[in-house]
């Protein structure tokens, strides 16, 4: 079986007479000469333009390079232009718990994907939205959300997505900051068998975002479609079921519109550490040809492929789900939870459905490899597995055990080799990957194959001098075209862009993880380098959090970290500091793991609340996040902080004390 790196080695070969004695060699050409790969990605792909252009990377700089300048594509017309060519395959899988249960899918044909978005993007100018206009959603993972997507991608309007499990303060610290001008929002969700009502919270959006014109409501729960009309229309707001703008718009004239290679394609957010969630914008272009790389080649999917990669919408893998579509690629949905209807009782549910749907290859956060671990789980007797050829993990390492437990529980492949383990990092700010998996190499326990083609990812040390088989921070020195074009609202001079990236080393991408690059080319992260929480792999800032928390009345102060190991779960601590004659009894703690739990998601209530003296804080006010967090990883004081840059010294003997305690 060849792969679709090994047919991309040909055409390098072939058309540019561009040979590579291994891809150790390939990788330093793709990152040396920028031009010349991201041309020859634009061309291996048939990549269509509507106007001519200049060369790939027209002006390199970081931030703001220039790539194809003068080129005119849309997202939405790469993949709708599988309907006319795979027609005999779906474009879309779909279950849900309840289809699940009864052994059942739900099938899109890519024309009938294609009559849904022509229809919802007519809907969508009848209701005034043009090029530009953001149209801001709050759906679950359901075959609406990509129709809805793509509908927004094909008129130039601007995609933003918040998953419904969010509470309303993270939805509206995200929405408001882009100003929608519609809405298009789910009844509800269902997961672990529970039907969990929305529309207050969808009310509550509304009342916070007075830019919105026009709600689309989706009856996930098929909620009395009155309800939609009487409670959440408003005077300033017309509410409209989503199924009758497409009723309405069916057989509507369609054709995408061409947009300029940097024009915004969707809206994502940073975790909003260290205050409101970023808005990260990304362009039609520098998506497109991210994810060509990133699935296609990395990930080795084409059109016989189905993908399945559980994921929430507030996921940057649920963009990269979305993204297979480009390359043809058949995606299997699945909405609900992971454990199944019963909550996390039966760990075999994404197995079946893998099934049940002919996966080629599922995706999840590794944690979910490690609970289906432990639980005992068996894939091969949860159903028929002789399509999956290949098992990806993100969102934190995979602990060596997993490796073998998936080698051992997975069915093999032909002449009886072990199941392609494909890891990779990377992250929502650039949505792509840094390190990924290649199917022509070995899979070594507890690494990453490579270095993703085109990303000159390095690690540095403090001086950023380049290290070798050490840890150092994850940088990128060249640009990439997934890097953002700018945040919404930043400033003409992109301060906050700069910041988040590059105040640690000026021109050079920082991540904010730690990496060592191995002797044998892959990588290995060992966590972040700074205070993001990430669990289960939805990233989210400690700033939302403290909002919650802090907003109940007994609560002067917080502090939370997220402790991730290496080949471990993570482990979240939230310390509280209290009013004077309060106790942290059980009924506070459940109001704490409440607030959270309605403010943000079940996913970030933490493992243990403690009561501590004050919350250690430097002279200018802020909160010690990472300091504490690298000493209770094992740290020494005076490697992680200095006593007289501290506000309240005395507050880090506690945690020195806490710290002790749990070696």
């Amino acid at each position: 079986m060849s792969h679709q790196i090994e047919h991309y080695q040909r055409f390098l070969r072939e058309r540019h007479g561009v040979e590579f004695g291994s891809y150790a060699e390939m990788w330093q050409w793709s990152v040396t000469e920028l031009d010349a790969f991201w041309r020859s990605v634009w061309d291996y792909f048939d990549l269509q333009s509507g106007t001519p252009f200049e060369a790939a990377l027209c002006e390199e700089r970081m931030p703001g390079a220039v790539w194809f300048r003068g080129a005119t594509l849309n997202f939405a017309a790469q993949a709708l232009r599988h309907a006319d060519k795979v027609e005999d395959r779906p474009a879309i899988v779909f279950a849900n718990e309840q289809l699940l249960s009864h052994g059942a899918l739900q099938e899109t044909s890519w024309p009938e994907l294609r009559r849904q978005v022509a229809a919802l993007a007519a809907g969508l100018k009848a209701l005034g939205v043009q090029r530009g206009d953001r149209v801001a959603a709050y759906l679950p993972n359901i075959p609406q959300t990509i129709v809805a997507c793509l509908a927004v991608a094909s008129i130039g309007a601007v995609w933003s997505v918040c998953s419904p499990d969010m509470g309303p303060l993270a939805v509206l610290d995200r929405f408001r900051q882009i100003e929608p001008k519609v809405l298009i929002a789910a009844d509800g969700y269902v997961n672990a068998g529970q039907r969990i009502d929305r529309t207050p919270v969808v009310a509550e959006l509304l009342a916070g975002l007075e830019s919105v014109e026009h709600l689309l409501l989706v009856p996930v729960l098929d909620l009395p479609a009155a309800l939609g009309e009487a409670q959440l229309a408003t005077p300033r707001c017309q509410a409209h079921p989503f199924g009758n703008v497409l009723l309405e718009q069916q057989g509507a004239d369609f054709e995408p519109e061409m947009l300029p290679f940097d024009h915004p394609l969707w809206i994502v957010y940073s975790s909003g550490t260290t205050g409101l969630p970023k808005p990260i914008v990304h362009g039609h272009g520098g998506i497109l040809l991210e994810m060509m790389v990133c699935g296609v080649l990395h990930m080795d999917l084409g059109p016989e492929d189905r993908l399945h990669w559980y994921s929430s919408t507030g996921w940057i893998m649920w963009n990269v789900q979305l993204a297979a579509l480009l390359g043809g690629t058949t995606v299997c949905m699945f909405d609900g939870s992971p454990g199944g209807p019963r909550g996390a009782a039966d760990w075999g549910t994404l197995w079946r459905f893998a099934a049940l749907s002919r996966a080629t290859f599922l995706g999840a956060g590794a944690a979910f490899h490690a609970s289906c671990m432990k639980a005992g789980v068996e894939p091969q007797r949860e159903g028929d597995l002789s399509a999956l050829r290949a098992v990806g993990s993100t969102g934190s390492p995979l602990a060596d055990e997993c490796y073998d437990w998936l080698w051992k529980r997975c069915p093999k492949q032909p002449g009886g080799r072990e199941i392609w383990i494909c890891i990779i990092a990377g992250g929502t700010d650039f949505a792509g990957a840094f390190l990924t998996g290649n199917p022509t190499l070995p899979t070594i326990r507890g690494q990453m194959q490579c270095r993703a083609l085109g990303a000159a990812v390095h690690a540095f040390d403090e001086q950023g001098q380049v290290l070798l088989d050490r840890v150092g921070e994850l940088v990128c020195t060249r640009p990439l075209p997934s890097m953002p074009l700018y945040f919404w609202g930043d400033d003409a001079g992109m301060s906050r862009y700069r910041d988040s990236y590059f105040d640690m080393y000026p021109g050079v991408w920082r991540h904010g993880d730690w990496l060592r690059i191995t002797p044998e080319g892959g990588g290995i992260i060992y966590g972040r380098s700074d205070a993001t929480i990430n669990r289960h792999g939805i990233r989210m800032g400690t700033a939302e959090l403290y909002r919650a928390v802090e907003a109940l009345p007994e609560v002067l102060d917080s502090l939370v970290v997220d402790l991730e190991y290496l080949g471990r779960e993570s482990f979240m601590p939230l310390f509280v500091q209290l009013r004077e004659g309060v106790v942290l009894d059980d009924e506070l703690q459940a109001r704490l793991k409440a607030a959270i739990r309605a403010a943000l998601s079940a996913r970030h209530v933490p493992d243990e609340i403690h009561q501590v003296p004050a919350i250690p804080r430097t002279l200018s006010g802020k909160k010690m996040e990472l300091p504490i967090r690298k000493l209770l990883l094992g740290a020494t004081p005076e490697a992680v902080m200095k006593r007289d840059a501290m506000a309240n010294a005395e507050a880090v003997d506690w945690f020195l004390r806490f710290a002790a305690g749990r070696r």
